[in-house]
């Protein structure tokens, strides 16, 4: 006997992924975040690839932009790092290595390092900031209440404790 799908389940994440059913809402809910993390992430990859970064490489960009003109330590960027296991190291050599961010050793303290944007990395930075903002008006087509409820029930999955 066939299976009567919901509207929804002909237009959704059932047809994106071609799966008809999920063992429950909840899961149906991890893997429909999960999914659209991933079709984000690919979107503002095309505008940072241009530059050839990868997005982890942009967060590092902003965190540092952010910051200054104050340094920013290894340990602050990557306690505030979207993808908190990407190999920070290579993240920063490779925006170092394209005069994005210098790193110097600290002379007060030669264990620390200080890591900072350079004029060639805040310029696009910026630049990034005003190309992402307009590719994210265009695929981001919630209302206002709606983009709110949205991030509000975002944060309160992750408030709740993993068993």
């Amino acid at each position: 006997m066939l299976q009567q799908l919901t509207l929804h389940q002909l237009l959704g994440i059932h047809k994106e992924i071609g799966q008809a059913t999920f063992s429950s809402i909840q899961e149906e809910v991890i893997v429909n975040v999960h999914y659209t993390s991933n079709w984000l992430r690919d979107e503002v990859s095309e505008i940072l690839s241009k530059h050839k970064l990868q997005v982890q490489h942009y967060n590092v960009l902003r965190i540092v932009n952010g910051k200054a003109p104050a340094f920013s330590s290894p340990s602050y960027i990557k306690s505030v790092m979207i993808d908190k296991k990407r190999d920070l190291t290579r993240l920063v050599d490779k925006l170092v290595k394209q005069e994005l961010l210098s790193r110097k050793t600290c002379p007060e303290n030669r264990r620390r390092v200080d890591i900072n944007i350079t004029p060639k990395g805040a310029q696009l930075a910026q630049e990034l900031k005003l190309e992402l903002s307009a590719k994210i008006d265009k695929i981001v087509q919630l209302s206002q209440e709606e983009a709110e409820l949205l991030s509000r029930l975002l944060d309160k999955l992750r408030s709740i404790p993993a068993s």
